[in-house]
């Protein structure tokens, strides 16, 4: 676990908001993020809402650059597993498969002789040939999850994907996640449940006020990060 996979130094993204009429200004999402992603590793990403952390998933998966430092990428491929990702809701599930796959990065042929799997996968059905605007909320991130479990990058970028949809699909899509990052592949892994990150990677990043706040041995890492969460939370005497 020493071949750098993404290199990340002294990154930061800005997104640009309005502030009057005419004037607009900038709203730093991050702002000096630093850190390896090494072959083999699971690394957790950690912090509270609104730190940053789908936005560094976007940089490390290249949908956006870093409007300062930069992201060094060691000739992996890197695709950010987003649930739902280019569904229309006049189209049907099986169409709305082929879409997502190919938007994830998989070829027609793929997701076509995937297509079985998916279905079966999903468990959704009849439904899987109806519109997804016939769909519940639950049936949604069923379809969303079995499409993208089929994708095949060198490093995987996981959004908050685990404990998906209603309670038996959540138990089948979470063990589906967990053989994955067991597996030899290079996971980064954003969560609020400290004992997931506990329990399935490597390395944990904290990041918080736009900044590493604090990186390693994720017992550590947590442990600070929940002790920072509740020191915030209790009020003061």
């Amino acid at each position: 676990m020493n071949q750098l996979a993404i290199s990340v130094e002294g990154a930061g993204i800005a997104y640009r908001k309005k502030g009057g009429a005419f004037r607009q200004n900038k709203f730093w999402a991050l702002n000096d993020i630093s850190f390896d992603v090494y072959h083999g590793e699971t690394l957790g990403i950690i912090g509270r809402n609104g730190a940053g952390k789908s936005s560094l998933l976007r940089m490390l998966a290249g949908i956006v650059d870093p409007d300062k430092g930069r992201i060094i990428n060691h000739g992996v491929t890197a695709s950010l597993l987003s649930l739902q990702v280019g569904f229309v809701n006049y189209l049907t599930g099986r169409e709305n498969a082929i879409l997502s796959g190919m938007m994830l990065g998989l070829s027609k042929s793929d997701v076509l002789n995937r297509m079985d799997e998916i279905r079966e996968y999903s468990d959704i059905g009849d439904f899987f040939d109806q519109p997804v605007n016939s769909y519940s909320s639950g049936m949604r991130a069923r379809l969303g999850f079995s499409v993208a479990i089929y994708v095949n990058p060198d490093v995987i970028l996981l959004d908050e994907v685990l404990g998906v949809g209603d309670i038996e699909f959540r138990e089948k899509s979470s063990k589906t996640i967990k053989s994955i990052i067991k597996s030899d592949k290079t996971v980064v892994l954003v969560s609020h449940n400290g004992s997931v990150i506990k329990q399935l990677c490597d390395r944990v990043i904290w990041v918080d006020d736009m900044q590493t706040k604090m990186q390693g041995d994720p017992d550590d890492v947590v442990l600070c990060y929940e002790e920072s969460i509740k020191s915030q939370s209790t009020p003061k005497k």
